[in-house]
């Protein structure tokens, strides 16, 4: 097996988000969930939102990519596969994220859909209420995927959300296969409950057939994948059929499983929860981080929760502090 040029290569959703503050009462009447995420599946009902909301900033986002962002910000080097279209949003996509020394070389795609965008409303509390379009981001074709590029990563991540599409779908089974037969391991985040809902059989059958090596999850996933409202034990049953599981608990921090190991860790400090959008995201770059560096479990863990602590201290689903540089203090 060849040294891996790029200690993680993620695919995922190429989104910008639109990040809006906002009230409980706006969520209400738009018949929203708070802190959830839902789907928009016409450009014209995401334009329609966009005029209804306050002013917007925008910012490039999609769960793997901010993951891919953190890990470039704490010093690893990685790449992004993901499907953007040959628009405005598609030009400022690419440029944040090769800005970061990402390698992101898929060729944006002409006509169709444009880039997908997240319109993220902001309550004062800090939750994030996410509607995505996901635009071209969900029609990421096998033609996309650049085997060179998915050889040389240490470990493949995926972003659950892509699960969603046919078409993406299939390319996350093809690049399994190419990240497998290179002897590469292999990251699932399961992203969201419905997403758990939706293909809870599919992601087991990956896990029983032994082609995922990690596996992220919150209390809300882990519950939905065992079943169960008793989250100790849902995290439990789910670690004893996946080499290594990840299960955040919000406030309560988080734990690791890899085998007879365990650890846990608790949420890391914060003066003032600002915006929870990208939290998890920049958890699991953390995470990746530490075991890209033969960390052991609870040092991974504390690093991801270190970025996830600087993340949900700001608004934006990115860092804006010098995470490395925070890392390295914290672990002194």
């Amino acid at each position: 097996m060849t040294v891996a040029t790029y200690d993680v290569v993620a695919i995922g959703n190429a989104i910008v988000d639109i990040l809006s503050q906002s009230t409980d009462e706006f969520i209400a009447a738009e018949g929203m969930t708070k802190g959830s995420m839902q789907l928009i599946f016409d450009s014209a009902e995401a334009d329609a939102l966009y005029s209804r909301m306050g002013p917007g900033q925008e910012v490039s986002g999609g769960s793997a990519a901010n993951t891919i962002a953190g890990l470039a910000a704490l010093g690893q080097p990685c790449a992004f596969i993901g499907q953007i279209a040959d628009d405005q949003l598609g030009q400022v996509f690419a440029h944040d994220i090769k800005s970061l020394g990402v390698h992101f070389g898929t060729a944006p795609a002409s006509g169709g859909e444009p880039t997908g965008r997240c319109l993220v409303l902001i309550t004062p509390d800090g939750q994030r209420t996410m509607n995505t379009f996901l635009g071209a981001a969900q029609n990421l074709p096998e033609s996309a995927l650049d085997p060179e590029t998915i050889k040389a990563g240490g470990i493949l991540y995926l972003e659950g959300y892509l699960w969603n599409a046919e078409q993406s779908r299939d390319a996350m089974k093809r690049s399994i296969e190419m990240a497998r037969a290179a002897g590469r391991k292999v990251a699932l985040t399961l992203s969201d409950i419905f997403v758990v809902e939706g293909h809870r059989d599919a992601f087991f059958a990956l896990i029983d057939a032994g082609e995922i090596d990690i596996l992220f999850a919150n209390d809300n996933e882990v519950r939905a994948m065992m079943q169960t409202e008793d989250v100790e034990a849902a995290v439990k049953a789910l670690a004893a059929r996946v080499p290594t599981l990840v299960c955040t608990h919000g406030p309560n921090g988080a734990e690791a499983h890899s085998g007879d190991e365990h650890a846990r860790v608790p949420a890391e400090p914060v003066a003032r929860v600002v915006d929870t959008t990208g939290a998890g995201d920049l958890f699991a770059a953390g995470f990746l981080a530490g075991q890209a560096q033969g960390r052991d479990l609870e040092t991974s863990l504390r690093m991801g929760a270190i970025c996830a602590a600087e993340c949900i201290s700001h608004v934006g689903p990115r860092p804006q502090a010098d995470i490395k540089a925070l890392v390295e203090k914290r672990l002194a």
